[in-house]
């Protein structure tokens, strides 16, 4: 495998030699392969050296005969691969940082299934460019894995992450540490130490009384907030003044409805951070230390500022925008470096979005991606002494970009006058007519969104002849803590009309055949499937639960509610705690009401709706004589990871939508 060197751009007021044109809308005479739409991506996470010398990157390759993600480095001059780094089966390199030019921390993940990202195990590795000097820094199997005692110690009895790494690398990063539960005395307590990654050797520098809160650190490492939620969702926050160790509290009213620190001015004196005093989208602001005073540095009254980019030279926000619709880059100085170079770039891309990625420390080579709601990412590494940059990979080089669909931000008022946004991707080929409707659903529910980004999903549908309609219903992320606080209680009800006005309002507007509509989403979003399906039944024509949750008391007495006192109050918030109540907003109570031909898709290795969720519902459409096809697939967990076996999945879909749609 190597990294793909294909053309270059030369930069001087920054123009373009053999970039990506604008697609024109194409007309294939065949259907793209549902292998370009399952393939994933092949690289993750680019990290250049700070030297610029090399680059670290996340592979996906097949090993042994399965897909796993490996770190690789390379040497730039050349792109001679120097080093891999490869975990055991189902666990992968998560996101990596240089600590110095020769020196990677890794913190290890694992994966759980297609449809959420791989989560932490709390282990920390580190290696040399060239794959020497391996060692473990932190976590639950230190022992075994020392290396002529370089690491010292037991086993480490908690979860270690990496936080940050200091301004100038120097060979260390910051660690932020929580105990496990069990350990009473110091699991309610927030560590953060600075470790040095070739010894091991840590040093404690901050220690504040409460759990699973982060920091903000100042340019010279002495951290000066901790915030984060407590146990009952409330937001906290503290201080440590300049000139002693002791940490205050913050006042609730000066936190608002979101308090998230960011970064510090270079010198120090005044700090930039998302805040909602009322809980109405977030803006970016700018407090200073001294006085406390606050003012506004960019606002979006539609969503959240929470595209936030930052210059390599200083670590200051340049560049923000808001997810809610299509990204519309505002810059903070328009008159800065980064500013400049970032907006002659953005013209070479015409309709897609800019993101400087890394940086080498002076500033001469820098990573940078574009992407859009038809091309999934493309990398280049641009020299800015030579003015020029070269075009290093495409992150799924198996789509084609000039075939996808354009997916469209749309907003529409649900049925009790409430705003609500989202998107729809049209095919092709569509001259006018109406056409049949996929509604897709997203996950969550709660704090997640869809945005106007690239999906494998609406593209694959759309590539088949479908509309594909995404609502960011009641309880969505992207626009301010009422909005997502509106979806408490909602799941049953508010969520489902928003979806269901979403699509009369295709059918409104001429867009969808109202005699071919069907419903399909995976884990709350097959939920949301089933239960538009049964309050609707004249609407859709078919329904598909990919990774689903079915039956809501089994939320409560999973193993995540009973052992964390956080997430049973999430719960207890957002469905409330009343079995009954439960029983009666779940499908599976509800089967009987099912008129429409049901696909249920599941794996049996899913531990957040665990198997028993789909055994469940299946065991309810059986009863109530319902017409149901089955798909559990073996060694899968929440989203199929194997590539064949969304191959398969995808297979699936097709022939059920075709057969109850038509194409």
């Amino acid at each position: 495998m190597s990294l793909r060197l294909l053309f270059a751009i030369v930069v001087a007021t920054v123009s373009v030699v053999g970039a990506m044109p604008t697609p024109a809308a194409p007309s294939p005479s065949t259907l793209i392969p549902i292998s370009a739409f399952v393939s994933g991506s092949k690289y993750s996470h680019p990290r250049l050296s700070p030297n610029g010398k090399y680059l670290a990157v996340s592979v996906k390759q097949e090993i042994e005969g399965r897909d796993q993600k490996t770190l690789n480095v390379y040497d730039l001059d050349g792109f001679k691969l120097l080093s891999t780094l490869r975990f055991p089966v189902f666990q992968l390199p998560l996101n990596f940082e240089w600590v110095s030019n020769t020196r990677l921390v890794v913190p290890k993940g694992i994966e759980r299934g297609d449809l959420e990202r791989p989560s932490y195990t709390g282990e920390i590795f580190a290696t040399d460019f060239d794959g020497k000097n391996q060692d473990y820094l932190y976590g639950k199997d230190k022992f075994a894995f020392q290396r002529r005692g370089a690491t010292s110690g037991g086993d480490d009895e908690g979860w270690g992450y990496i936080h940050s790494i200091p301004d100038a690398p120097n060979g260390h990063f910051f660690l932020r540490e929580y105990k496990w539960e069990r350990y009473r005395t110091s699991s309610n307590r927030s560590f953060l130490h600075d470790v040095d990654a070739s010894t091991g050797v840590r040093k404690l520098v901050a220690d504040v009384g409460e759990r699973d809160l982060a920091y903000l650190l100042q340019h010279d490492g002495k951290p000066r907030f901790a915030f984060g939620v407590n146990d009952n969702l409330e937001q906290i926050a503290f201080k440590r003044a300049i000139d002693r160790e002791q940490w205050e509290p913050l006042p609730a009213a000066s936190l608002g409805k979101h308090f998230w620190p960011l970064v510090f001015t270079p010198d120090n004196q005044a700090f930039y951070l998302q805040f909602s005093a009322d809980g109405g989208p977030q803006v970016l602001m700018r407090e200073s230390i001294v006085t406390g005073e606050r003012s506004v540095v960019s606002a979006n009254k539609a969503g959240d500022i929470d595209l936030i980019q930052y210059s390599e030279s200083d670590g200051q926000p340049f560049a923000v925008a808001s997810r809610v619709g299509a990204p519309n880059i505002t810059y903070i100085d328009e008159t800065a470096p980064d500013a400049i170079l970032h907006k002659d770039l953005s013209k070479q891309f015409p309709g897609q979005y800019v993101q400087f990625a890394s940086s080498s420390t002076d500033g001469s080579k820098l990573l940078f991606v574009v992407s859009s709601d038809r091309e999934p990412g493309e990398y280049y590494l641009l020299d800015r002494k030579t003015k020029k940059a070269e075009f290093l990979v495409a992150l799924r080089p198996s789509i084609d970009a000039s075939r996808m669909a354009v997916q469209k931000p749309i907003r529409f008022k649900a049925r009790d006058g409430l705003q609500l946004n989202g998107y729809l991707t049209l095919p092709n080929n569509r001259s006018g007519a109406k056409v049949p409707l996929i509604l897709l659903p997203h996950g969550g529910p709660q704090d997640v969104a869809d945005d106007w980004f690239f999906d494998a999903d609406a593209q694959f549908l759309a590539s088949r002849g479908y509309a594909v309609l995404q609502v960011n219903y009641r309880g969505s992320g992207g626009r301010g803590t009422n909005f997502v606080r509106s979806g408490d209680g909602q799941w049953a009800t508010g969520m489902q009309q928003d979806l269901v006005d979403g699509v009369k309002w295709t059918i409104a507007e001429g867009i969808a055949d109202p005699a071919r509509i069907c419903v399909y989403g995976g884990s709350f979003g097959a939920y949301a499937a089933m239960m538009t399906s049964i309050q609707e039944p004249d609407l859709f024509k078919c329904a598909v639960g990919y990774a689903g949750l079915y039956d809501l008391p089994l939320l409560l007495t999973g193993d995540n509610a009973k052992e964390s006192k956080r997430v049973f109050n999430f719960l207890a918030n957002v469905v409330g705690t009343d079995i009954e109540s439960l029983k009666r907003n779940s499908p599976t109570t509800l089967a009987d009401k099912i008129k429409v031909p049901v696909l249920l898709v599941h794996g049996d290795q899913d531990t957040t709706t665990p198997p028993a969720q789909a055994e469940a519902m299946r065991s309810a459409l059986t009863k109530a004589g319902k017409s149901f096809e089955w798909m559990m697939v073996p060694k899968e967990g929440h989203g199929f990871y194997a590539e064949k076996n969304r191959l398969a999945f995808y297979e699936k879909l097709e022939a059920f939508f075709a057969k109850h749609l038509g194409r």
